[in-house]
């Protein structure tokens, strides 16, 4: 019983715990080189909650194809997808975006309107929502359901 309720209400005032994730684009991997990436969660019973920071360094690559981030645990299996939020903030431009995680996956994926000008969202690249740079920066805040 108390590793059943007592252990789960006390871990919700734990500190949350640093990770790092993994950066990967469907085409060429993406390189962080001087740029810098942050992940922490925190995870009661299977609700897991994550905000990652991404910088962009001067000698940062950006890959090719569909970006993905790593998640501390995998996804259950549960039918649906998971929806967090994201801004991509580019010199004076600050653009709201989506997170989506796929049941049973490993990673999520940033959804940016295509362009500064239009709404609809489109997968997150080294293009999108704008051609990203130095200083630049990805937040990401999500809640999901891990399988463990």
């Amino acid at each position: 019983m108390n590793q059943e309720i007592r252990d789960q209400f006390n871990s919700m005032f734990d500190a949350w715990t640093g990770w790092t994730p993994t950066w990967t684009a469907a085409t060429t991997n993406p390189a962080l080189g001087n740029g810098s990436m942050t992940g922490r969660y925190m995870k009661v019973g299977r609700t897991c909650h994550v905000n990652l920071e991404l910088t962009m360094g001067s000698t940062t690559t950006y890959g090719a194809g569909v970006w993905s981030f790593s998640l501390p645990f995998t996804a259950a299996s549960a039918v649906g997808s998971r929806v967090g939020t994201a801004q991509a903030l580019g010199g004076s431009n600050r653009v709201a975006g989506q997170l989506i995680v796929a049941p049973s996956a490993g990673t999520f994926t940033c959804f940016f309107p295509a362009s500064t000008s239009v709404s609809f969202l489109s997968n997150n690249g080294a293009t999108n929502p704008f051609t990203w740079a130095a200083t630049h920066q990805l937040r990401a805040t999500l809640t999901y359901e891990t399988a463990t």
